[in-house]
């Protein structure tokens, strides 16, 4: 079982972490398009890939990952547009 709390090398996999972003955002759009509610897409997006980490990693590492989206959050990592 990998360790979710030690950093993977950035570089080592920068252009599949953006291949499957594009994916995971071509299906949301598809979603969205078909008449979904996008916070609906949301949950079910976010419900998928915890389920796809607790079956890699485990509750507990999953658990340790997911401490430090508050902060991540709050700090604007997943904002894509600008606050004036």
């Amino acid at each position: 079982m990998q360790n979710l709390s030690a950093p993977a090398p950035f570089e080592a996999d920068v252009d599949e972490k953006r291949a499957a972003l594009s994916y995971v955002s071509e299906a949301f759009a598809e979603g969205c398009l078909d008449g979904l509610d996008g916070d609906c897409m949301a949950q079910a997006a976010l419900f998928a890939a915890f389920q796809e980490l607790v079956t890699t990693y485990g509750e507990e590492a999953t658990a340790r990952y997911a401490e430090g989206f508050p902060e991540r959050i709050r700090g604007g990592a997943f904002t894509t547009t600008l606050h004036h």
